[in-house]
């Protein structure tokens, strides 16, 4: 039961995280991979609200792991990471992962407060 929770969750999570990352290139002109920055941010504060609320394990599994496991993406982020340093954009790649892994670690902490807060 639990495979087939996730499996829900990824219907859902992976074709969000290609319409956001379309949404965001279409929209704004930026040597940042904004898209994958704003599906790992946006994932890691479901995440944690999940986490602050005490959510239960079938809406860890279907949410937490199908939905943001499937919206979120490291390797994309690792991927475009280095093809920013080997066009030689040293300070965009440096940029890409203190703003990504920063903004991602504080959306999953705001998250969780958020969640105790709302959720007690």
């Amino acid at each position: 039961m639990t495979a087939l929770l996730v499996i829900l969750g990824a219907i859902f999570g992976a074709p969000a995280r290609y319409l956001a990352d379309r949404a965001l290139a279409h929209r704004f002109d930026s040597v940042l991979p904004l898209g994958t920055l704003a599906v790992n941010v946006g994932g890691s504060a479901v995440l944690g609200v999940l986490i602050g609320a005490g959510a239960n394990h079938w809406l860890l599994a279907a949410v937490g792991t199908g939905f943001c496991g499937a919206l979120t993406t490291f390797s994309t982020f690792g991927y475009e990471t280095v093809r920013l340093a080997e066009e030689g954009a040293y300070s965009y790649a440096v940029a890409n992962v203190v703003i990504g892994v920063g903004a991602s670690l504080a959306a999953a902490y705001l998250g969780a407060f958020l969640g105790q807060w709302v959720w007690p």
